[in-house]
């Protein structure tokens, strides 16, 4: 039998409407949510992702500003901007698209921006929150995992779930929010030995290698949820994820197809975090 398809498209439809609604009560009292995107230099990938986002804010009702800068621009003139940023009052959400030239550290620049405003969710206030379980952001890509999972009724209570990937991005949160919500969670990677039988033990497999079509059906066990983060580029130049979609698709019970699975969603839950940080300047 093969898997129901988890629909990131609809399900990331749906929460913006959600999302619109509130953010329209918020005018209502003479509040605008407001992002501000950066990014510096011409990587096409990030060009795509921060068109997406300007247009998912005129979606949701969210004013936006895009500072596009020059590859050259220098690590202070970058930090001047942010700085700036933490200073406006209309402005709740900065993002700094990544990655970032190599003269510039990324560190540095997520710790500039104010955690209040962080809506990437990078900053280690930020991390350290979603540690303890006390958080206000949560990384869009973990967090639109759990909202699909959510959308569709799957519990993971008791559950064994694999996250395959350790990154601070995904990875790592990932990890977190699947225990917050008492799932039995165990983290792959790279050095991890014997993969296979760890990941077919997992009820929810969620891969987040960056590794193309890595996850095949000898890994998963029959009747798993099957969560792909990858983003991959084919030898036809297709968007494909870190598992093998066809097969595992005839084992598992749930699965997220690439693209229009995890992809919508990433954006949505930043819209998610915008209309949070503007909710908490409201409170």
């Amino acid at each position: 039998m093969a898997a129901k398809i988890i629909d990131g498209k609809a399900t990331s439809a749906k929460m913006r409407g959600a999302i619109l609604e509130k953010v329209e009560a918020l005018k209502a009292r003479g509040i605008t949510p407001g992002l501000a995107v950066i990014i510096v230099g011409n990587n096409p990938a990030s060009r795509v992702y921060v068109n997406n986002k300007k247009k998912a804010c005129a979606e949701c009702g969210i004013y936006s500003e895009e500072y596009a800068l020059p590859e050259e621009t220098t690590e202070e003139q970058l930090l001047t901007l942010v700085r700036e940023l933490n200073e406006r009052r209309d402005i709740n959400g900065i993002l700094v698209q990544l990655p970032l030239p190599k003269h510039i550290s990324e560190d540095k620049v997520i710790l500039t921006i104010r955690p209040e405003k962080d809506v990437d969710a990078f900053h280690k206030q930020n991390v350290g929150a979603i540690m303890t379980g006390d958080y206000e952001f949560v990384p869009c890509t973990p967090a639109g995992v759990m909202a699909l999972l959510d959308e569709y009724g799957i519990d993971v209570t008791g559950k064994r779930a694999v996250v395959i990937g350790r990154s601070n991005i995904v990875g790592k949160p990932q990890a977190m929010l699947l225990l917050h919500k008492n799932a039995t969670v165990t983290v792959c990677h790279s050095r991890t030995q014997n993969l296979a039988e760890i990941t077919r033990e997992a009820d929810i497999l969620v891969a987040a290698i960056g590794k193309l079509e890595f996850v095949t059906a000898d890994m998963v066990k029959p009747g798993a949820v099957v969560i792909d983060v990858g983003m991959n580029r084919n030898a036809e130049g297709k968007l494909r994820g870190d598992v093998a979609y066809d097969e595992v698709a005839e084992i598992a019970s749930y699965i997220t197809p690439v693209p229009g699975g995890v992809g919508p969603m990433t954006i949505t839950m930043l819209m998610q975090n915008t209309l949070r940080a503007a909710e908490l300047t409201a409170e």
